[in-house]
């Protein structure tokens, strides 16, 4: 058990909260990583099952559809039972969906693998956004944020790695002059699923291990969980759906999500395609630029959650801290609109690159604002409430990215939605809450 808090003056504050925090950035890069899987193989799978872009879109869709049900209904499951169990269950709904996917033969069974992998990945932000909320103050939680949300790129960094490697018997990646080949294990696609999945399992072991509330866990010292506890106490009850909808501070949360999160979307599993029809890339190619992008993503993650940490620790208030970061990158996203008429590839790269790593900055900062304006028993149904408004918007754009690309071929389009929308995003949280304060309507509601 932790140590008397009375001596915790006398002690330094241990370090127990950012293992816990390296814990979650695996589980976001194993849960990338089988998300952008499918992606990665969708011209090697696509052809042998005579996909359109339509049917990807559509299995794209129903992924969407389950995260978006999976996200609203973790996000209350959480918030009852807790991030230990809730985590672990979604975990193992996921990883045994994308380890089954290796079995499947058309398009109807892909929608159906896809749809149970949805409902699994939708409890990894609520739970992970938990467990930040229990184990660290006001003023670290952007940034640790932003560290476990930057596996999600590494694992979008790793799947373009692993993917070929295990799929091909050969590799070719192209940096500029310097060539690199690599003999891969040639194994197909449906190995890949198999490998991948089975392989991810001994996180679930390690988390179950590892993870208590910092009140109950040995490793923490009484000074790191005195820091832990600094902020005003909370007590809040269990806070019921029908009184989370009713507050600005939901709303303004999931009309961001709203917004952001179908951008997103379309970067994970239209980038490979991307790559193909204006650069003519393919699996066996287009893992360095994929790989570049996704690093570029990851300094972004930390560096929002930097920068709005940074800012509150010199004194500025939480409300200004967090919507300069908000506009700062939402002007960094605007030079995608450039992107239709770049024809070298590794300048679109640059761009993509930098519009992702302001995403991931955006993202970190967008998710923390729940956790500055509500009470801890109402975190993971709002993160719910706003993950299924974002991933209704990431359906309606899947199913306009298909009929945009089957009719007209070009990007052009989605690339001014992708330019606008974050500046967009940035106005209407302000509107909806010009100084970003605590709420009271939720203090002392019991569900």
């Amino acid at each position: 058990m932790p140590q008397d808090s009375a001596a915790a003056s006398s002690l330094k504050p241990g370090k127990y909260r950012w293992v816990i925090c390296i814990l979650l950035l695996v589980a976001m890069v194993i849960n990338y990583t089988h998300r952008q899987t499918f992606a990665l193989l969708k011209d090697t799978v696509g052809p042998e099952q005579g996909w359109t872009e339509q049917t990807y879109a559509d299995i794209v869709f129903w992924f969407q559809t389950a995260y978006a049900i999976g996200y609203v209904t973790f996000g209350g499951v959480i918030d009852r039972i807790g991030a230990r169990a809730g985590y672990g269950i979604a975990f193992a709904i996921w990883t045994v969906a994308h380890t089954l996917t290796g079995f499947v033969g058309n398009a109807m069974q892909f929608m159906v693998a896809r749809f149970a992998l949805g409902i699994g990945e939708s409890g990894a932000f609520p739970a992970s956004l938990k467990a930040i909320a229990e184990w660290f103050p006001q003023k670290e939680r952007a940034l640790a944020v932003g560290i476990f949300n930057a596996g999600s790129n590494l694992g979008a960094i790793v799947a373009p790695f692993a993917v070929p490697l295990i799929t091909l018997a050969s590799v070719n990646m192209t940096f500029g002059s310097y060539h690199v080949q690599m003999d891969g294990l040639g194994w197909g696609w449906r190995a890949t699923f198999f490998v991948t999945g089975i392989g991810s399992m001994i996180w679930l072991l390690a988390w179950w291990l590892m993870y208590r509330k910092p009140q109950e866990h040995p490793k923490v010292n009484a000074a790191e969980l005195a820091l832990i506890e600094s902020d005003p106490a909370d007590k809040t009850a269990k806070v019921p759906w029908s009184k989370v909808i009713m507050v600005k501070e939901t709303w303004m949360f999931a009309i961001g999500k709203f917004l952001i999160d179908p951008i997103w979307w379309v970067w994970l599993f239209w980038l490979p395609d991307l790559l193909k029809k204006n650069y003519g890339l393919d699996l066996s190619s287009f893992g360095l630029p994929i790989i570049a992008i996704y690093l570029m993503s990851d300094v972004g993650s930390v560096a929002g959650g930097w920068l709005s940490s940074t800012l509150l620790k010199a004194g500025i208030s939480v409300n200004l801290s967090r919507k300069l970061t908000l506009f700062i990158f939402a002007l960094f996203v605007m030079p995608v609109f450039l992107l239709d008429g770049v024809k070298d590839l590794w300048t679109a790269v640059l761009i993509i690159g930098i519009a992702t790593a302001a995403h991931q900055a955006f993202s970190a900062n967008l998710y923390t604002l729940p956790t500055d304006t509500v009470p801890r028993a109402a975190i993971g149904s709002i993160i719910g409430f706003g993950g299924m408004c974002g991933a209704i918007g990431g359906m309606l754009m899947s199913k306009n990215v298909g009929f945009i690309l089957e009719t007209t071929g070009s990007y052009k389009t989605i690339f001014w939605i992708a330019g606008s929308v974050y500046l967009i995003a940035v106005i209407a949280i302000h509107l909806i809450s010009p100084k970003l304060e605590r709420t009271t309507k939720l203090d002392g509601v019991a569900s």
